[in-house]
């Protein structure tokens, strides 16, 4: 999202302050947001335990089968995944 700001693709005429305190945001700029983070999940990166390329979206998925491995007990350890 912020990256979105950042390249000026997100103006701030795109954000409503609502009642109670909370941020709106109006039909165009959501449209916009949710485009882009679909886009961007499709992006790969090499999994630093894995070793292999792997779409943004789908690390949630391995880190969640690696988990159930570390707890059937097939790796010592449970690989945090940390993003650099």
């Amino acid at each position: 999202m912020l990256a979105l700001i950042n390249r000026k693709q997100v103006q701030g005429s795109g954000f409503s302050e609502q009642d109670g305190g909370g941020i709106g945001m109006d039909d165009v700029t959501r449209k916009l947001v949710i485009a882009a983070w679909q886009t961007r999940k499709q992006d790969e990166i090499e999994h630093p335990y894995l070793k292999e390329r792997t779409p943004l979206g789908l690390i949630p998925y391995v880190q969640a089968l690696l988990l159930a491995r570390h707890i059937r007990g097939g790796l010592d350890a449970y690989p945090a995944f940390f993003w650099r």
